[in-house]
């Protein structure tokens, strides 16, 4: 069974807390077993490879590393922080997310 996350991918997020806080970013996947996210230029990490036939070069590979959902909150379209509700659609009989602070529906 899975959970209902207020967050998906594609959704442009602020970090709410810890070293990247104010910054946002896209989702580029959300593991929902662990709950956390990974946020496209947020948590950046330093990664030491050996060469390999992929990247002969070798050398340190600078990727997102996943960040708690609990720290992260979703942006609408005026570029604020906002808490997510859902309501039904009565149309296609499925919930949508919409915005607490203005109101208007999250695509």
């Amino acid at each position: 069974m899975s959970r209902k996350l207020h967050i998906k991918k594609g959704d442009t997020v602020m970090v709410i807390s810890g070293d990247s806080k104010g910054e946002q970013g896209r989702v580029l996947m959300v593991d929902i077993r662990k709950s956390k996210a990974i946020v496209e230029g947020i948590n950046m990490v330093a990664k030491h490879s050996k060469p390999s036939t992929e990247n002969p070069q070798g050398g340190i590979i600078h990727k997102e590393s996943p960040v708690h959902i609990s720290n992260l909150m979703v942006v609408n379209s005026a570029g604020e922080a906002t808490r997510i509700g859902r309501r039904m659609n009565p149309k296609a009989n499925k919930s949508i997310r919409y915005s607490i602070k203005s109101g208007e529906d999250i695509k």
